[in-house]
């Protein structure tokens, strides 16, 4: 048996482009037969902003649906957080893979840094730092040495992430590979993320399972056919 982790999804409690609450998207990818779910709520100053002046409130309002789909789906899905990170005054998005709620905490104000600031601090936290679909319309190439890896396939059904180029980016630079369904709409499907041997339970370990590449990249739906893609071994 296999068991299917979802690493790319929003919910609109705290993503304001997304159109499903925390529980209805745990009720989606259960449907669809997925053991594990990442909330990769966006994580930018605007908005963080509204929640509150204080880091504190900030935090509680971003983390707020990753423990009410936590509790909500407890027994039926794995729940682990994430975030799609954006920082202030740029407009490519990371994606943050084992992530913890006191790392937030702990650095506040953290999307107003750099990358080239954020990354070093994230890598001794264990975290790695993929960017999400690089190659979309409004994305910029960066150096290779300031992230971990590429989000090679990205599933969003109407926004065309060029997955075959980002596919040959990462391996063309030796970085990590990741897929993720973009999940925000009723027209978006559950077809992206990662198949394991094993249950993912927790963040630590999800990130050394990227790490290692010991997964095979879900690529499925509209955005596969029309890239002429399918499931492929993370290792390459």
């Amino acid at each position: 048996m296999q068991y299917k982790t979802e690493l790319h999804a929003h919910t609109c409690e705290v993503s304001p482009c997304a159109d499903f609450t925390a529980p209805e998207v745990a009720e989606r990818y259960i449907a669809a037969g997925y053991t594990t779910l990442v909330i990769t709520n966006h994580f930018t100053s605007p908005i963080l902003a509204p929640a509150g002046t204080t880091w504190e409130q900030q935090i509680n309002f971003f983390v707020a649906p990753y423990h009410h789909m936590k509790e909500y789906a407890e027994g039926r899905l794995h729940v682990l957080l994430g975030c799609e990170l954006r920082f202030d005054g740029h407009d490519n998005d990371y994606l943050l893979i084992g992530l913890t709620e006191e790392f937030l905490r702990a650095h506040p104000d953290m999307q107003k840094m750099r990358l080239k600031e954020f990354t070093p601090i994230a890598r001794e936290n264990g975290i790695l730092v993929i960017q999400a679909h690089p190659f979309r319309n409004g994305m910029r190439v960066i150096n290779p040495s300031d992230i971990d890896g590429y989000e090679v396939f990205n599933a969003h059904p109407k926004q065309d992430s060029r997955n075959q180029f980002a596919d040959e980016w990462a391996k063309m630079q030796g970085l990590l590979r990741t897929s993720g369904s973009d999940f925000h709409h009723p027209y978006s499907v559950e077809a992206g993320g990662i198949l394991t041997d094993v249950p993912v339970t927790d963040v630590k370990q999800l990130a050394e399972i990227i790490r290692t590449g010991e997964c095979t990249l879900i690529c499925g739906g509209p955005a596969a056919e029309r890239d002429g893609m399918s499931d492929m071994p993370a290792k390459y």
